[in-house]
């Protein structure tokens, strides 16, 4: 096990390295186009009920997507963290606006206070796809996200508590992916890596 956890260590190291070096142009021209290719997807076309990370620096922007997905009437589910463990929750997202005017965490994401009553995407009917963000991604779908399991955990829950598992579309830099990256039990494939060019 710990080698497994010392070689994703490295691991991690290498790619935010990788990432570092990117320019903003490249990280937007990147982003703008995995964007694109995921809103053009049929699975993401399929999906009414759809959640979708709220990206960080180093990570494919899910902006576009995010319009897009109101502009079509979809319900959207952002992530609301707890940054003291690793309990996550798809919380509902009603508007552009209210987007706006959410705060930032310390992560510098928006999110919903914890402290907020929200609807939540298991107790009202689950999901039909996540947009799942990571560090790191094979071609085949293996993920390597930031250690601290907030996404294998919550996909974990959706597998238990849905008749049919949301499906998972990984949004990625090509920097991010790799011919291999070192998995144990606990990591849960995703269905479709798309990345730019």
């Amino acid at each position: 096990m710990s080698a497994i956890r010392s070689a994703k260590a490295a691991l991690r190291k290498e790619i935010q390295a990788k990432l570092k070096a990117l320019s903003s142009e490249e990280q937007a021209r990147q982003s703008m186009e995995v964007q694109n290719k995921v809103m053009s997807h049929a699975v993401y076309r399929d999906s009414q009920r759809v959640a979708l990370y709220l990206s960080m620096a180093n990570e494919v922007a899910t902006e576009s997507i995010l319009r897009h997905a109101l502009e079509q009437g979809k319900t959207c589910y952002i992530p609301r963290y707890d940054s003291k463990s690793s309990y996550m929750d798809m919380v509902r997202l009603h508007s552009w606006q209210e987007y706006e005017s959410l705060p930032l965490t310390k992560w510098k994401i928006k999110q919903p206070p914890l402290s907020q009553a929200c609807e939540t995407a298991l107790q009202t009917g689950g999901l039909d796809l996540i947009l799942v963000p990571g560090l790191g991604f094979t071609a085949e779908g293996h993920r390597m996200g930031r250690g601290r399991g907030y996404y294998d955990t919550y996909l974990a829950k959706c597998r238990a508590s849905q008749p049919s598992p949301p499906h998972t579309i990984a949004l990625a830099f090509k920097e991010q992916v790799l011919p291999h990256i070192p998995t144990d039990e606990n990591d849960i494939k995703i269905d479709i890596v798309v990345m730019a060019e």
